[in-house]
């Protein structure tokens, strides 16, 4: 079965280009039928807190995300200690006691004679008297994998076929001096256990992917599919960031952004679609592949989200606004379907409800109140329709000799108090008669 996994680490909150993988890793498995599994990657004891994890849950579920699995590294710690000491005993991992004084200054000798800083595996060649020395000194070591230092080739579902030569890299260090892991150990070991049978992830991870392959292949697992994506960035083409709360999703949410708008944003910038409204993700599902991800730049306009943000409000049908607008205290279609066209964000209906449920402070120039007057005269009898305003103003400017701004102006003014609004063809019958009596006196 496709099986694939987000897996963020709850030291921040979420941002709009942490959304972006985790939609496209969704939109994947949805359209493969297949398993999507969160892992919290919270290895990180000093910055990971449950707060954190919790607000990634509510963050993926404002979205439209329900993984069908959720793990979290920090009880796991078995299967890493497991896969450890598997690679030591095949020698594929080594101790190394180097400072990271030490480990500094063989990088800027490196650079003086214009050589690349790659670690020079050193540790490999101590003797057991320098080992026991530096045990003796109280060293603890941190634990280093050993390359194979040749050219990994895999095929990139939207990279297309990608070579990293191991060589030109050091040894990654996988276990700290104080026995935790970092990030690329656990990571391989819970793909492997879990199934994981695509990775698709930022581009900034495409150089890790050769060594990530050859731990997969020293642990006997299988090597996922991997996909890696451009990265959404800001409008000056700078990184998007948890640590300085880079456009939180929390933040979105909480400024009015429907959820399908930051998710087209998130998903569809930077690719070969356009970015348009959807009614939910299983109707972008079927527009968007990893083939149509470009691989140019992908960088966010807050404009665009704005404006996408009201086309979908505007677009919206009352069967989907009516739970919302209930909690509101508004169940109306008609006046939904009177008020949307001028919504930024949904809440933005509660004042313009007033414009039917009042208080409304007409606005009447000197100048106006004699049309005002005959306004009121020729005002329709009920019932009134969506008709009702071309039939009065029709009957208007044959009395008055008025038209355009001059003919309408005065009359929105006066029945809201407001330069401008909805269509007073729509809020007309909303109104009724009396009430537009009354504001037009």
């Amino acid at each position: 079965m496709t099986t694939v996994r987000y897996a963020p680490s709850p030291t921040g909150r979420l941002h709009l280009g942490n959304a972006r993988p985790a939609l496209m890793n969704w939109l994947f498995a949805r359209a493969n039928a297949g398993r999507y599994i969160l892992r919290l990657d919270d290895t990180d004891t000093a910055r990971s807190t449950e707060a954190f994890a919790r607000g990634i849950e509510q963050d993926l579920n404002w979205l439209g995300i329900t993984p069908d699995f959720k793990v979290r590294q920090s009880d796991r710690t078995a299967l890493y200690d497991a896969a450890r000491d598997r690679l030591i005993a095949s020698g594929r991992l080594y101790p190394a006691y180097e400072t990271e004084e030490e480990l500094d200054g063989k990088r800027a000798r490196a650079r003086l004679l214009g050589r690349p800083p790659v670690y020079d595996r050193a540790a490999l060649k101590l003797t057991s008297e320098q080992i026991a020395k530096y045990e003796a000194e109280g060293r603890k070591p941190h634990w280093r994998f050993r390359l194979d230092g040749r050219p990994v080739a895999f095929v990139d579902l939207i990279k297309g076929p990608q070579t990293v030569n191991t060589a030109s890299m050091s040894d990654p260090v996988l276990v700290r001096a104080d026995g935790t892991y970092l990030y690329t150990l656990p990571s391989v070991v819970d793909d492997i256990d879990l199934g994981i049978t695509h990775v698709i992830r930022g581009e900034d991870h495409v150089s890790n992917t050769g060594t990530q392959i050859e731990i997969f292949e020293a642990l006997g697992g299988a090597v996922p599919t991997f996909a890696h994506h451009n990265l959404l960035t800001g409008a000056e083409g700078e990184g998007l960031s948890k640590r300085i709360g880079s456009l939180s999703l929390m933040e979105l949410r909480e400024a009015g952004y429907e959820p399908m708008a930051v998710a087209a944003v998130a998903v569809l910038t930077g690719t070969s679609l356009p970015v348009e409204p959807y009614p939910d993700l299983a109707a972008m599902g079927q527009a968007f592949t990893l083939d149509a991800v470009s691989h140019g730049s992908a960088r966010f306009d807050p404009a665009e989200l704005a404006s996408l943000n009201t086309r979908i409000l505007h677009q919206m049908p009352y069967e989907a606004a009516r739970p919302r607008l209930v909690a509101l205290g508004f169940d109306s279609e008609p006046l939904w379907l009177a008020l949307r066209g001028n919504l930024s964000v949904f809440s933005d209906i509660a004042d313009l409800a007033t414009l039917v449920s009042g208080p409304v402070t007409p606005v009447v120039a000197n100048e106006d109140r004699d049309y005002l007057a005959t306004a009121r005269d020729l005002l329709p009898a009920e019932p009134w329709d969506e008709t009702t305003w071309s039939k009065w103003t029709e009957a208007l400017k044959a009395a008055t000799g008025r038209k355009g701004r001059a003919l309408f102006h005065p009359l929105r003014l006066a029945l809201t108090g407001r330069e401008q609004g909805p269509e007073l063809r729509s809020l007309l019958p909303l109104l009724g008669r009396r009430a537009s009596l009354a504001r037009l006196s």
